[in-house]
């Protein structure tokens, strides 16, 4: 590990409040048909093409994210249409921050993140590589010379291209890195998958001597449909993906296979799930004036464990 790869103390602390954030790649809500992370990828470039400043974007959204780990659906627009003001939204959002987050992300990362702004609205639509990314699934586990991993339902690329931007931005405290070049890294890192299907580690061996140029290729043109200072931008991001010896490279690769393999863990626990687990850990029958009738007719039913 290099001297700007964070302490092992905070890798240990932050897994459980990244998976929890990871999970709005399956949360969705009765007014959209994507899910919180597809919808905070499109909110995210959106606002970029704008002409948002990155860093701006990344704390706001790294916010969001890290209240919705516990309040899912529940944002500042739910808020304020449910009749509260923006003062009363803001302190919702700030316990939901403060209950999954403190003691876990560095404390200027939770400061920042207590007192950001919501996202804003989209103003100007998205690139057309956004949607191409929130429609293109990922290949999920693969090797050469093996049949692949299938786990469904398969999370798509810009549920993980937001859930690296959102890790990068968490992280980039505690390696020294700019948390908003980190976000944009993020966000871009998979542009040639726009049109090239996925078809993991196995794929890109296969492709072997014309890996290297069709991916810059399929970058360039997506990086093309962009302003040019934003595409200047990200396409010298793009060039800290090389290795982990910066401190944004150590960023990206932190967040980057923080992601893929928690969404492995995602679907193998999703797999081992047990009635007990939520009858008793999740409390799923929770104390109220009639848990006790309630019990009663589960065991009755005989659906008790």
């Amino acid at each position: 590990m290099t001297a700007s790869v964070a302490p092992s103390a905070r890798y240990a602390a932050v897994p459980g409040l990244l998976r929890e954030i990871g999970d709005l790649k399956r949360v969705r809500t009765a007014d959209a048909e994507s899910s919180m992370a597809s919808r905070a990828f499109v909110r995210a470039w959106s606002a970029l093409v704008a002409g948002a400043d990155p860093t701006e974007v990344a704390d706001a959204e790294a916010a969001a994210a890290v209240a919705g780990a516990r309040l899912a659906g529940i944002d500042a627009g739910v808020l304020a249409a449910a009749g509260l003001d923006a003062g009363q939204a803001q302190d919702v959002l700030r316990r939901a921050v403060d209950e999954v987050a403190e003691g876990v992300v560095h404390p200027a990362t939770l400061e920042r993140l207590r007192s950001a702004p919501p996202p804003a609205v989209a103003t100007v639509g998205a690139p057309a590589f956004v949607d191409a990314l929130c429609r293109q699934p990922r290949a999920g586990a693969t090797a050469p010379g093996r049949a692949r991993l299938i786990a469904e339902p398969p999370e798509d690329h810009g549920e993980h291209c937001w859930a690296v931007a959102v890790y990068g931005a968490l992280l980039a405290e505690d390696h020294g890195a700019d948390r908003g070049e980190a976000f944009l890294l993020g966000l871009a890192h998979h542009l040639h998958n726009a049109v090239l299907p996925d078809a993991g580690f196995a794929g890109e061996t296969l492709l072997g001597e014309h890996l290297d140029g069709v991916v810059d290729r399929l970058t360039e043109d997506a990086l093309a449909t962009l302003p040019d200072d934003l595409a200047v931008r990200a396409r010298l991001l793009l060039a800290a993906r090389a290795d982990a010896d910066t401190p944004l490279g150590a960023t990206f690769h932190a967040a980057d296979v923080l992601d893929r393999v928690l969404q492995v863990h995602h679907h193998a626990r999703a797999a081992a799930f047990t009635v007990r687990e939520a009858l008793d850990d999740l409390e799923l029958v929770h104390a109220s004036p009639v848990q006790e009738h309630q019990n009663a007719v589960l065991a009755a039913a005989g659906l008790l464990p």
